[in-house]
């Protein structure tokens, strides 16, 4: 008997600690990608993950009652830009472990920006295996998603909002404060996206500006002047610096040991060289 109360109180000590351990992880996510934590992967045992599937119901829920037309906002900004439908984004936003930053984007004095990243995330799932050759290209998913920028490598689209002011984000003042634009890297072609972005989105929209705040010339400011050349330069060295690196020379690999193993002396050397 007493044995058999230790066992319990094992157990009992067990559970506690995986549910302590899975307090930790993220209420929308079972498992973790290691590709995209760092980490190993944690496997949780069905009843664990069924209190977090009821957990994670609870916070969508919670965080969907919490949508405003600021939010609604944002939603729509997304979806116009990358070709979702709204309902998609934002069921990923509601679903995202970053969706706080949301909000400190809204408030006064708040972060100055947020980044979504829209490009193939390896899904881990508990039912699928690699193929024969090791590959993983079946798990690969498109996914919306909240970054810092900081932890992800970019690979894809870059939907990001930036803040023109320290006031507090409002329902009524949101299209005023808030930008919104799209940075394509589709194939991890940074030179080449942001070249783009540069020289057909945001020189264009800088050289018909009208309003330079406190500058009253506009563009016809010395200082406004070489502003836009000093872009416009720098555009042109992102554009040789991708030529450069495009028609870069590969050296082919050449297998070589069926020369050197017929090498026997000096002679050899000077008939092979």
């Amino acid at each position: 008997t007493e044995s058999k109360h230790r066992r319990r109180g094992g157990d009992l000590k067990t559970r506690s600690t995986e549910l302590a351990s899975a307090a930790t992880i993220s209420p929308l996510t079972a498992v973790l990608p290691a590709s995209t934590t760092g980490k190993k992967s944690i496997v949780l045992s069905s009843e664990t993950r069924k209190e977090l599937s009821k957990q994670a119901k609870v916070t969508k829920e919670e965080r969907r009652a919490q949508i405003d037309e600021r939010y609604k906002y944002l939603i729509s900004r997304l979806a116009d830009g990358i070709g979702l439908s709204e309902q998609q984004v934002e069921e990923a936003v509601i679903s995202d472990d970053k969706f706080q930053l949301i909000e400190q984007f809204f408030a006064p004095t708040g972060i100055k920006k947020l980044l979504f990243f829209y490009q193939d995330v390896l899904q881990q799932k508990s039912n699928a295996s690699l193929r024969s050759d090791g590959s993983t290209k079946s798990l690969l998913q498109k996914k919306l998603f909240i970054t810092m920028g900081s932890t992800e490598d970019f690979t894809g689209t870059c939907a990001f909002f930036l803040r023109v002011s320290d006031k507090v984000v409002t329902v009524s003042n949101v299209s005023q404060e808030v930008n919104f634009g799209i940075f394509d890297c589709t194939n991890g072609n940074i030179l080449e996206g942001l070249e783009f972005f540069l020289s057909q989105i945001m020189i264009p929209a800088l050289k018909s500006q009208q309003n330079w705040g406190t500058v009253k010339e506009g563009l016809k400011n010395s200082q406004i002047q070489d502003f836009l050349y000093s872009v416009d330069k720098f555009v042109g060295i992102l554009s040789s610096s991708r030529q450069n690196i495009e028609d870069k020379i590969q050296l082919t690999k050449v297998d070589i040991d069926v020369y050197v193993s017929n090498l026997q002396n000096p002679s050899d050397y000077i008939t092979a060289g």
